[in-house]
């Protein structure tokens, strides 16, 4: 994919569109200063946009690979537009992610866009955890990157509630010593 192209069309389009939505997954991760490489490009939409997103997508040759309730996926034939995956926004803890996305400069300050913020996309991690647990050592990896960089700048009370939702007190009460800095009450 050829994400100097690609990102401001599909950015425009939404603009145009009036989506809500926030970049997620390895590019988000670095527009926030992390890097780590990626192929595609990674959304959390509001599900009341998915209409207009699949508008979007056709109109720039993208054929939908998947689509459930939570999630789609769009594959373009050209290369240079490649792949792009959206979750969607459906209940109100995602749809309060997207609320608290945060504008950034993208693309060495050529592009700004929104990104949702280091404790969402944490959180939106958590659950892919909870929903496929093989997908522990990559989830687990991006989310102590996210921690590493920020630490004591989280929201600690905010991640314990992403932790929480799947059951997962322990695994946040270890993080939380490790790259928070501070002792987290029970």
């Amino acid at each position: 994919m050829d994400f100097e192209k690609v990102l401001p069309l599909i950015i425009q389009e939404f603009g145009k569109e009036k989506i809500h939505y926030g970049l997620i997954g390895g590019f988000a991760m670095g527009a926030m200063g992390i890097m780590r490489s990626t192929m595609d490009l990674d959304f959390l939409i509001d599900g009341g946009d998915l209409e207009k997103v699949a508008k979007i997508m056709r109109k720039y040759g993208y054929n939908c690979a998947h689509k459930s309730r939570d999630v789609s996926q769009y594959v373009a034939a050209a290369k240079i537009f490649g792949e792009i995956d959206f979750l969607h926004a459906l209940r109100p803890v995602s749809r309060a992610m997207l609320a608290r996305s945060k504008a950034l400069m993208t693309l060495e300050g050529r592009l700004k866009l929104k990104v949702l913020i280091p404790e969402d996309i944490i959180g939106l991690k958590v659950q892919a955890l909870a929903n496929n647990p093989l997908r522990e050592t990559r989830e687990y990896a991006d989310i102590e990157h996210i921690m590493d960089y920020f630490g004591a700048r989280l929201d600690w009370g905010l991640l314990r509630r992403h932790f929480l939702l799947f059951e997962m007190q322990e695994k946040f009460k270890e993080l939380r010593k490790k790259y928070g800095g501070a002792k987290q009450k029970s």
